[in-house]
């Protein structure tokens, strides 16, 4: 749902991660090394849909905002209809199923979508990746999607030419900054959308993330979590499936492809010591993983990371 301009493509710089037991497809956010991992979107025609799944039914492993200007149609999303109507904002969670259901109508709709993963907003990049699901920055995430009052719509539209202009140059002066502090003021804008009252923290996820949290440096595997919270691997994961929309092994993973790209970003460690230090078996099985989740080689990433303005 978005490119790194303004573009009337389909979709953000993303490829297929897998496919789920029930046949959707989950894809990834594929970072480009160097640029900030946010895209954006302009859908104000059929053709902006046309190569979603023949079933229209897909996930993402990535944040996804949606602004409708114009609206008629709808979208489901993990199996709720939602009306998409002029000044709404829809917000989608990493594993939330999509689905369309009546393009003749998707295509009088005009919109804007704003793809991301956290590690671009600032705010959130601080935060420990299994605990940003309730922070105040995502609250509508957490609400799903609400309505803009009809004289900040102009606002809102302004906001999203912004961020759409320093995407399309993202590496002039100052572009980077630029677009985290755009994307921080929309999400500030959404989340005071979304009602004051969060909601409560899941407390078995609460529990497996505080775990991971804490062992994700070593050599832990999903039985080892598994076994320390008092579960067979089968049922917690099944358990955290369901309630994340994320396997407890990719939540591990995550974790640890986070602080590798942080110690790429600020140190010179070599890739033993990162993999040591991460919980991975060593510099092979690093380059392995990382080239499979982001499409580069960690020390190619590293470079276009120290090369940007």
């Amino acid at each position: 749902m978005g490119h790194s301009s303004v573009e009337t493509s389909p979709g953000p710089p993303s490829r297929l991660r897998t496919i789920r037991v029930d046949g959707t497809p989950v894809y990834r956010y594929q970072q480009r090394p160097g640029l900030p991992p946010v895209s954006v979107t302009r859908f104000d025609s059929a053709g902006a849909h046309a190569d979603l799944p023949p079933d229209h039914r897909h996930a993402h492993d990535f944040l996804v905002l949606v602004y409708v200007e114009e609206g008629a149609g709808s979208v489901t999303i993990d199996g709720a209809e939602r009306l998409l109507r002029a000044g709404e904002v829809h917000a989608v969670s990493p594993g939330q199923v999509i689905g369309v259901t009546a393009f003749t109508e998707l295509a009088r709709t005009r919109a804007w979508a704003v793809a991301f993963t956290a590690d671009a907003v600032p705010a959130l990049a601080s935060v420990s990746p299994l605990a940003r699901t309730h922070h105040p920055l995502l609250a509508l995430f957490a609400a799903g999607h609400e309505r803009v009052a009809e004289p900040d719509r102009a606002a809102w539209s302004s906001l999203l030419a912004d961020l759409a202009e320093e995407l399309a140059d993202p590496s002039r002066l100052g572009a980077r900054e630029a677009i985290a502090a755009t994307l921080t003021r929309l999400l500030v804008a959404a989340a005071r959308l979304a009602p004051s009252a969060p909601g409560a923290p899941d407390p078995l996820v609460e529990q497996v993330f505080a775990e991971i949290e804490a062992t994700f440096r070593e050599p832990v595997s999903a039985a080892d979590v598994a076994r320390a919270l008092g579960y067979t691997p089968g049922h917690l994961t099944t358990l955290v499936r369901k309630r994340t929309g994320r396997p407890l092994l990719e939540w591990i993973t995550e974790r640890r492809m986070i602080e590798v790209r942080r110690m790429l970003r600020e140190t010179d460690l070599p890739l033993d010591a990162v993999a040591a230090r991460t919980g991975l078996r060593d510099a092979a099985y690093l380059v392995r993983r990382f080239r499979n989740r982001y499409g580069v080689t960690p020390e190619r990433w590293r470079r276009a990371e120290r090369a940007r303005p």
